[in-house]
């Protein structure tokens, strides 16, 4: 599957040229962002840890081999790239036990910046936003079109598709997981059958956005659409907006469609029969996603890009900065400025 059949249209026109992306490690780097006043005491060590070109389980593997506990013991607020250099935050729960001798994991490839107790453990989905630095190679764009373009997406935001990485190679997840629907049975592996199900219900989130980008209605409130904040999981109706909220247009607050699952979506009017619709299409994923006891959800259709900065660092290199909310994907930003090509595509060292 392309990169357009899993995600969907364009918001802004046609990408504005081509680029390399992820031409070295040093190209893709991301920040996790944690506001969290630690206790200093407590059973659960917090760990800040810089890694490169290591995945975040490989690294909870490896924290849980040197600390001496079981994997289920480590936890980390979300899965960061393998071919990057990210910093995120880890915990391990030690109870009754002092810090373990940790010096002997750490070297160029992975290192501790920080490191404090706590009374808790690290929950999925805890941290604020990520913050991207990415450079792109190989540039061959119009540089007034590329000002245009990145002025409008630092105004306007982009759709918040989930991106490529989440299904897999050439959408290898996705057809694992329409074999597993077919059959009717779930992945005994629990990384697995996770990987799957999240790869199948990110497909039907983005069908749904496809079709809001394809109408022009992805970022505009339609009667019946359940509205959420860019930073909360909570949604309501639009119904209870008043007509003249600001924070629309500031980009605080946004349409969101399905994430499905058990029961019926909050949404009404139109748009739920266009999410029926949509179900009715795929009744065979929605049906396995129910089964496997997942629950409706939301996810805002707009995504805001904070703090928005580029420069070209040379003539054929163009370097962006800019903040994320917490699950979504900086290749829905980059995508809407240019096409891409990965390093290994073009002959360059990358394992992306």
């Amino acid at each position: 599957m392309t990169e357009d059949q899993l995600l969907g249209p364009h918001a802004w026109g046609e990408p504005c040229g081509s680029a390399v992306f992820k031409a070295a490690t040093e190209d893709f780097q991301v920040r996790e962002q944690l506001h969290i006043p630690f206790s200093g005491n407590g059973e659960h060590l917090w760990l800040l840890i810089e890694k490169r070109a290591l995945g975040t389980e490989d690294v909870a593997r490896m924290l849980a081999r040197a600390a001496g506990v079981a994997l289920s013991e480590v936890s980390y607020a979300g899965l960061k790239d393998r071919q990057a250099v990210t910093s995120q935050w880890f915990s391990v729960r030690l109870p009754g036990r002092t810090d373990p001798d940790l010096s002997a994991l750490w070297s160029d490839n992975l290192r501790c910046l920080q490191q404090t107790r706590h009374s808790r453990k690290l929950q999925r989905g805890a941290h604020n936003a990520n913050r991207f630095l990415i450079r792109l190679h190989e540039l061959q764009a119009d540089r007034d079109a590329l000002q245009q373009r990145l002025e409008t997406l630092a105004a306007e935001g982009v759709p918040n598709y989930f991106g490529p990485q989440r299904f897999g190679i050439h959408g290898n997840n996705v057809d694992q997981a329409r074999q597993w629907a077919t059959r009717g049975g779930l992945p005994p592996a629990r990384g697995t059958r996770s990987r799957l199900l999240s790869a199948a219900r990110s497909l039907l989130f983005n069908q749904y956005l496809a079709q809001r980008v394809a109408a022009g209605s992805w970022n505009r409130v339609l009667d019946g659409d359940r509205l959420a904040f860019s930073d909360s999981r909570s949604h309501f109706a639009a119904a209870d907006l008043a007509a003249d909220d600001p924070r629309l247009a500031a980009l605080d607050l946004h349409p969101t469609g399905p994430l499905w699952g058990q029961g019926a979506p909050a949404s009404s009017g139109e748009q739920l029969q266009q999410e029926l619709q949509l179900a009715e299409r795929e009744s065979q994923l929605c049906d396995w996603l129910e089964a496997a006891g997942l629950e409706q959800q939301r996810r805002i259709l707009r995504l805001p890009i904070a703090e928005l900065a580029w420069h070209y660092p040379s003539t054929s290199c163009l370097q962006l900065e800019f903040t994320l909310p917490s699950g979504c994907f900086a290749t829905a930003v980059v995508r809407e400025l240019v096409s891409l090509t990965t390093g290994a595509e073009a002959g360059l060292q990358t394992d992306f």
